[in-house]
């Protein structure tokens, strides 16, 4: 089960790889003030016990269930009391950006060069401490109340099985309660920021958190005392459904939003990027994510009416390399990495009358490709040395999105026959528990996407501009952010 943003996402499948069922439940998140993106946790457990039930065929399946794996989008923070008890919705990850104030000041007080050497990431919007520090600022009187971290995978293994604990990779998202250098909390932040919080212990992704209890088996139609994952961050699962862990991968995750996560033989950091310990033991990361990718190509669709994603799709090949002129910053919910500017806007420079719905839909996939470079290059100037790449999600399912990204970035995209994603990851270390499953058997190369070499010199102009751009504009878009958050909350 992978809890996204979007949708939950569950699978059943065989020991062997083989996708037996699978079930969806879209949803949507709550954006209650700019820059406040929430969920109710109860929708998370609800889904689960629905999606879980549906596969099982209500207790008529003939499946034989033998262990759950769990994911989760991340870093969330859901904060609850003793017993258990949500005492506000979950405040998501970096599309969040409440927590400017609360960075500021933490900086500040702990030093952002000191944050970043020991928790491998600067203080951003993306990080979990920040957001639990505006909790206990602008709601102390709930905060005063609040005893349990939880995230998405963490929550579903607290129903199903009775235990308290997250993994290590979800907890080095948690800056700067964090040290990335002893791979554990650290107390004298824990306490300056939390000190009533009873963080959970500790866990690998791959571990059993527990087994299903009885309550949990009659809800869901699970056998009682089968073991559970730990689980970890949607992304970090996408990787697993890839193979894409070992020393110079590159996992590029096609969804809602972008995500890249690259495998380091040693702790590197950056201010441009995320430091990271990885999902499995004794790995590292730098990673990388944009706020939005698939999400412009569904408002894009969603203001084009009738339009569907084929014909969007025919429409955007036909406008032809740099869209017909027009050139487009992704930022429409401000920006992570690596420029990590919450104010960032959206911007489509270019326009004349004669443009139509397939240039603007292909400069939404040229921005997201020219983004994925530009997180590129800060990997490795960062120290990452990429030596593969492998595409996942629901975005590698048309040709031409890959295709654009491996044009613009001039590399080679591994493309696996499963690109279901986070939660066959998952179902990958859920079999582990149980028995041997090895990804290359599960999920084989389908294909490399090459680069298409007559159109490098072409993109190389128009990536330059897409520097430019941000760069030039960050001004009056800034401007422009401060006005909207007037105007939102003017009476």
């Amino acid at each position: 089960m992978d809890i996204g943003t979007s949708s939950s996402k569950a699978v059943l499948v065989g020991l062997g790889g083989e996708l037996v069922r699978w079930a969806v439940r879209e949803h949507t998140v709550d954006r209650p003030l700019p820059g406040h993106v929430e969920m109710d946790a109860d929708v998370w457990w609800e889904e689960f016990v629905s999606l879980t039930r549906e596969l099982l065929g209500a207790g008529d399946s003939d499946a034989d269930v033998v262990a759950v794996g769990l994911s989760g989008m991340g870093p969330c923070v859901l904060l609850t009391d003793d017993q258990d008890t949500p005492l506000r919705p979950a405040i998501l990850y970096g599309v969040d950006t409440r927590s400017v104030a609360q960075i500021a000041r933490l900086e500040q007080e702990l030093g952002a060069q000191e944050v970043l050497r020991r928790c491998g990431s600067a203080l951003t919007t993306q990080a979990a401490g920040a957001k639990i520090a505006w909790v206990a600022d602008e709601e102390p009187e709930l905060f005063a109340r609040a005893r349990r971290l939880y995230m998405p995978s963490s929550w579903l293994g607290r129903k199903l099985t009775g235990a308290y604990a997250l993994d290590q990779h979800s907890a080095s998202q948690c800056t700067p309660l964090y040290d990335t250098i002893a791979r554990g909390w650290y107390d004298p932040w824990v306490q300056l920021i939390a000190p009533q919080l009873h963080l959970p212990p500790l866990r690998w992704a791959g571990e059993a958190t527990g087994s299903v209890t009885a309550s949990a088996a009659s809800l869901t139609g699970l056998p009682q005392g089968i073991p559970v994952t730990t689980g970890t961050i949607d992304a970090w699962a996408e990787a697993i459904s890839v193979g894409a862990q070992g020393v110079g991968d590159l996992m590029l995750m096609y969804g809602t939003t972008m995500f890249l996560v690259h495998t380091v033989p040693e702790r590197l950091s950056s201010p441009a990027l995320w430091g990271t310990v990885g999902a499995l033991p004794d790995t590292r990361n730098l990673a990388g994510g944009m706020a939005t990718s698939g999400a412009i190509t569904g408002w894009l669709r969603d203001l084009f009416g009738s339009a569907d994603y084929p014909e969007l799709l025919r429409l955007a090949e036909e406008s032809g390399v740099g869209a017909g002129g027009l050139l487009m910053l992704p930022y429409f919910a401000g920006e992570r990495t690596p420029i990590m500017d919450p104010q960032a806007r959206g911007l489509i420079a270019g326009l004349t009358l004669s443009h139509g719905r397939g240039d603007l839909y292909r400069a939404a996939l040229e921005a997201t490709g020219f983004a994925v470079r530009h997180n590129i290059e800060a990997i490795e100037a960062a120290g990452g040395d990429i030596r593969r790449i492998v595409a996942v999600g629901g975005g590698t399912q048309g040709s031409l999105w890959t295709q654009l990204v491996s044009d613009i970035t001039g590399r080679d995209q591994e493309l696996r026959m499963q690109s279901i994603g986070a939660s066959y990851g998952g179902a990958l270390l859920a079999a582990q528990l149980v028995g041997e499953a090895d990804i290359d058997h599960w999920n084989p190369v389908k294909e490399v996407v090459t680069p298409h070499r007559h159109v490098a010199a072409s993109y190389d102009e128009v990536y330059a501009l897409y520097r430019a751009l941000y760069a030039g504009s960050a001004d009056v878009t800034h401007a422009l952010a401060a006005r909207q958050h007037r105007t939102r909350h003017a009476p």
